[in-house]
């Protein structure tokens, strides 16, 4: 199932705090920078906050320009994006801003938390995920009954750590305030976790009045059959090189790229590349890699149509090609049509050499575009 792109922004001190442990909110950001979050609670469907924050700020989490209200409503949305809370218990003040403020509010709990929330009269529509929080399930929920699309997660540390952790969140927007906390009880941006290796892709830096904005893409591929935020950049960009293939009436366009685990890209290629017009788009990533790199067994391999299980041109497929290289696991936007191979079934192939195959059906329409002609559209 999809989830929405999300979002996670916070300012921290520079040495990573998130607020003292005074009885008032520590202001980490000016006013040029709070003009910036308006703008970007402005952009997304629903704001996300947990409960601990709730507790200790009240916040009311408006979008409060009245221009951008005003160009949502113009743009056929709700003034307000939709509010999200998270608590596993359920017990929250029902006289707290964050109910009685805006438009819409949700509150995502477990079943028994459902039952507290309920008889404590919160003004939301409370939604049991069962015994235990489950993000994915949140997710899910959150894009398939609410349509959310953009997700901008508030905090607090706790939220943002397990979002990181579990590979949910396709971007970090963190502001470096120029002041110290020092302070071990106070709370900080992230905390103890199993965080994925490998460094995050820097999108952007820029000075906001006295602040610095930072942005993160996260870079290292999920593991096994579990979706991770940095599966769908990499699968995005497999569909972009599609578009960069030279026409053709007789094959495919595809674009491929080969990630180590760490989030290393190894190599990308797409059909017809170069002088080659018959080469398939995962056998010119892989011809580029080099096959004694012992990085190709923690690999993924994304490409955006299914690898193909026979060919005409060359005598071994792409699915055998990914295997002869190692690689065990493989992220694709589109299963293979019957265009011009009957009932191919390269993810057969695949698992059948114990790779593990993730479809992605979010990006399908991607990875046909450049493909319409063949397509009939």
């Amino acid at each position: 199932m999809p989830y929405p792109y999300v979002l996670l922004s916070a300012a921290v001190s520079l040495d990573g705090y998130l607020d003292d442990t005074g009885p008032e909110r520590l202001l980490l950001s000016g006013p040029a920078d709070f003009d910036r979050v308006d703008e970007v609670r402005a952009s997304v469907d629903a704001i996300l906050v947990g409960a601990g924050t709730i507790r200790a700020d009240n916040p009311r989490l408006l979008v409060n320009s009245p221009e951008r209200r005003a160009a949502r409503v113009a743009d056929g949305l709700p003034e307000y994006p939709l509010k999200v809370t998270v608590s596993g218990s359920g017990d929250l003040d029902p006289a707290a801003r964050f109910w009685h403020t805006g438009g819409e509010k949700v509150l995502y709990t477990t079943d028994k938390g459902a039952e507290r929330a309920r008889a404590l009269g919160i003004a939301a529509d409370v939604v049991p995920l069962g015994d235990a929080l489950d993000w994915r399930r949140l997710l899910e929920h959150l894009h398939e009954v609410r349509g959310v699309r953009r997700l901008m997660v508030e905090g607090g540390g706790r939220i943002h750590t397990q979002l990181v952790t579990q590979g949910l969140a396709d971007e970090l927007q963190v502001v470096l305030a120029p002041l110290f906390v020092g302070d071990p009880d106070a709370p900080r941006l992230f905390g103890p976790g199993s965080y994925q290796g490998g460094r995050l892709r820097l999108v952007e830096t820029r000075p906001v009045g006295d602040v610095v904005l930072t942005r993160y893409e996260p870079t290292a591929p999920g593991t096994g059959a579990l979706p991770s935020a940095a599966d769908r950049h990499w699968l995005a960009l497999a569909c972009d090189l599609a578009g960069q293939c030279p026409p053709s009436e007789t094959a495919f366009s595809v674009g491929a790229v080969v990630v180590a685990a760490d989030g290393t890209e190894l190599a990308r290629g797409h059909s017809r590349e170069g002088d080659d017009p018959v080469v398939h788009a995962e056998e010119a990533a892989l011809a580029k890699a080099d096959p004694t790199d012992p990085r190709l067994a923690g690999a993924t391999v994304y490409s955006s149509l299914e690898p193909c299980a026979r060919r005409a041109s060359r005598p071994a497929p792409c699915a055998r090609l990914i295997l002869d290289a190692g690689v065990r696991r493989v992220v694709t936007a589109w299963r293979e049509p019957d265009t011009f191979v009957t009932d191919a079934d390269g993810s057969a192939v695949l698992a059948d050499g114990g790779a593990t195959v993730l479809v992605l059906p979010e990006f399908e329409q991607r990875a046909k575009a450049p493909n319409a002609h063949l397509l009939g559209g």
